[in-house]
């Protein structure tokens, strides 16, 4: 893991606990209708019998909904551990002063009216933070939904979404920067019967982030499994502490990071005025940490409810067993869509498979055919079979209606209770049509879908939890970081490549010439072929003007190029600084990488991977990790790629230098956070990776510095 992955924060997590468990509350702006949003936590907080003290604060009304009313905040009779703002704007900030006089420090803020109106909301959140800190109040919201803790019965929310039901018992934990969409979560979970006793909305984030929020579920005992809605990270250091202590803690977070068309940017910063940001940043970042993303509601759920059985195989295998060959063909192309990898049974399992019904397909999936239905024993057989000389990680059953028959399911269900409770360490999941059965088999352990492909999607997502979490016990390895000087003006090809080769990011053999007699003797101490390029510090994309020559065989066709391309650079970019040509070796028989680093504004330094030349334009193969990373990070990018086969020897092709590769990848990481600020990007493209053994060379570099200094 990099030196990068384990910044500061986790000691404002705790810091949270009085806005999800107070043991008593305040409603500014209380309301004595349980409809209006100023009184539906009262309305809740009754009716689930919250067991503390509820302080509302109305100056018109002695009593509200039964309970006798304040007319100020001053009039409170203590501090209230958290306190509800649901008064209108203009009334909010000094509301929030008040409470801070008043000695509270964790207030939820319903009121909108914000940053995600215009500028003078914006102006308006800015010191309602300033207030909040200088309180020392922790703020969720303004603009958010609140809060709800049914382990405590703590009901600081205004949301109607208890009018279908209360929550029921459960470890999974939602957290969401949307107010409506987090209830909403909650609503499909009940539907589903999933347990979600804890959901935590944070609006527009004025001080509490969604970061902060992660990080108390990761560390809270009432919280097993993280659900998460994203619309973007504002705030980079508890975002990171929290994915880094979920994962040390093994609690898997799947999260919908939505906003990642630029339609869907925009929206998301009109809604909670955040930043959308960089989705392959985020997407890099929530890859580091082993987050699953979630495609849809009904994926997250699907997922979140897998890992309430917190069972994680770091290395992760699919057994099949079915009834039906058509269902086997289907969770096979899921689970190779999903990159889930399913081996096949052993021969001498598979032969006394056959022996049983020989009429089988015991290779994987396991088809036992309906026969098995004739001689329910033979159940037993196949599936501790799959378990024990499979030796699988995951196994999924497909049974369809048959579970639910009562001829056959009350058997069917005894024999697989058996071998489940057998092995209770492998993941084990049912496919069947059988709702009169979920709540048995759940009980026994079994994990419960309708549809087979759903199922395989999430057991799938298991397994990279499982690796994620195996990775945070691994060693931390410090990065070192290289004494890098940038200079002052944005740097030629040469200059850049001299930077970049002290960092340890090497560059193929050349020479700047400032004339054409210089050229020749470089080219002569290189060795043809050569390549000629136009150097300036001006004149960025040079194969663009043309300023790119290959195969110059002899000094003839050097003097000839070195005066083609000064034309060329005249002609095409008069104002540029000229400053000769750069003569380099021609390699030929290498694979072309392309390496690169970007500032992303939340995450800071990026760096990325593809194919080189211009396929990186057109393929978009590439990956992203935060800086700085070790070797062992830089190479699971480079495998992580579409293209990778090609580094292997793909076609007969010599395999490339990947190590080597993967060396220069982490040093270009290192050399992006030391150059600090600065630095606004690297562009290495095409780095020529030789066959294995003889390393990579950057044959063109370029070194961005912030501001676009000349």
């Amino acid at each position: 893991m990099s030196a990068a992955a384990a910044p500061s924060g986790l000691s404002s997590f705790a810091s949270l606990d009085p806005l999800v468990r107070p043991r008593s509350v305040a409603v500014i702006g209380a309301s004595d209708e349980p409809a209006r949003i100023g009184g539906r936590p009262i309305a809740y907080l009754k009716e689930r019998g919250f067991a503390g003290p509820v302080w509302p604060v109305n100056p018109k009304r002695p009593t509200v909904q039964g309970l006798p009313a304040f007319a100020s905040i001053a009039e409170l009779p203590a501090a209230p551990d958290v306190a509800i703002i649901a008064v209108p704007s203009a009334l909010a900030i000094q509301a929030l002063d008040e409470l801070g006089a008043k000695g509270c420090r964790a207030v939820i803020c319903f009121t909108a009216g914000f940053a995600e109106m215009d500028e003078a909301g914006a102006a308006a959140q800015v010191r309602m933070t300033e207030v909040a800190r200088r309180h020392g109040i922790r703020l969720l919201g303004p603009n958010c939904l609140g809060v709800f803790n049914d382990a405590i019965r703590f009901y600081g929310t205004f949301t109607a979404s208890f009018e279908k039901g209360w929550p029921i018992p459960g470890r999974i934990g939602i957290a969401s920067q949307s107010g409506a969409y987090g209830t909403h979560i909650f609503s499909a979970a009940l539907d589903r019967g999933i347990g979600t006793q804890v959901c935590i909305t944070t609006g527009n984030e004025a001080e509490v982030t969604l970061g902060d929020v992660l990080g108390w579920m990761a560390q809270a005992p009432e919280v097993d499994v993280i659900c998460a809605y994203a619309e973007g990270i504002r705030e980079r250091e508890s975002f990171l502490a929290a994915l880094d202590l979920a994962r040390r803690n093994r609690k898997p977070i799947v999260m919908m990071k939505v906003g990642r068309s630029q339609l869907g940017g925009a929206a998301a910063q009109s809604h909670t005025a955040s930043i959308a940001g960089d989705d392959a940043v985020t997407q890099a970042v929530l890859d580091e940490f082993g987050v699953v993303r979630a495609r849809t509601t009904e994926e997250m759920l699907d997922i979140a409810y897998a890992a309430t059985r917190r069972i994680y195989p770091a290395k992760n295998t699919l057994g099949v067993l079915t009834v039906s060959g058509g269902a086997g063909v289907l969770i096979s192309d899921a689970a190779e869509a999903a990159g889930l990898p399913m081996p096949p049974m052993p021969e001498e399992a598979q032969a006394k498979l056959r022996a049983l019904i020989p009429f089988c397909a015991p290779r994987n999936p396991v088809d036992c055919t309906a026969q098995v239905t004739n001689d329910l024993k033979l159940i037993s057989t196949f599936v501790e079979s799959v378990a024990v000389d499979g030796g699988y990680s995951s196994i999924l059953s497909f049974w369809s209606q048959t579970a639910a028959g009562r001829s056959l399911g009350p058997k069917l269900h005894e024999q697989m209770r058996a071998v489940r409770e057998a092995h209770p360490d492998r993941l084990w999941v049912m496919s069947m049509l059988a709702p009169n059965k979920v709540r048995d088999y759940e009980a026994d352990g079994w994990l419960c879908f309708e549809d087979p492909s759903r199922a395989v999607v999430a057991i799938e997502a298991m397994g990279r939890f499982g690796a994620a979490f195996a990775r945070a016990e691994e060693p931390r390895t410090d990065i070192p970081l290289p004494s890098v000087e940038l200079p002052a003006m944005t740097p030629s090809e040469a200059v850049a490549k001299s930077l970049l080769a002290g960092a340890g990011i090497p560059a193929v053999p050349e020479h700047a010439a400032p004339d054409s007699e210089a050229a020749v003797a470089a080219a002569e101490s290189i060795g043809y072929p050569v390549v000629l390029k136009i150097l300036s510090p001006d004149i960025i994309h040079k194969s663009e003007m043309g300023g790119v020559l290959l195969d110059i065989a002899d000094a003839g066709q050097v003097r000839q190029g070195f005066a083609t391309l000064l034309d060329r650079a005249r002609h095409h970019a008069p104002a540029a600084r000229i400053e000769g040509v750069l003569v380099a070796k021609q390699i030929k028989g290498a694979v072309e990488m392309a390496l690169g680093v970007f500032r992303d504004p939340v995450f800071g330094p990026v760096a990325m991977v593809g194919l080189g030349g211009i396929f990186i334009e057109v393929l978009k193969d590439v990956a992203f990790r935060r800086c700085p990373f070790d070797t062992a990070e830089a190479e699971r990018m480079i495998r992580s790629l579409r293209g990778a086969p090609l580094l292997d020897g793909a076609r007969g092709r010599p395999k490339a230098d990947v190590a080597a590769l993967a060396k220069a990848l982490s040093a270009l990481s290192a050399f992006a956070v030391a150059a600090g600020p600065r630095l606004a990007g690297v562009d290495v493209n095409p780095m020529l990776v030789l066959p294995s053994g003889q390393g990579c060379y950057a044959a063109d570099a370029v070194i961005e510095l912030a501001g676009g200094s000349h």
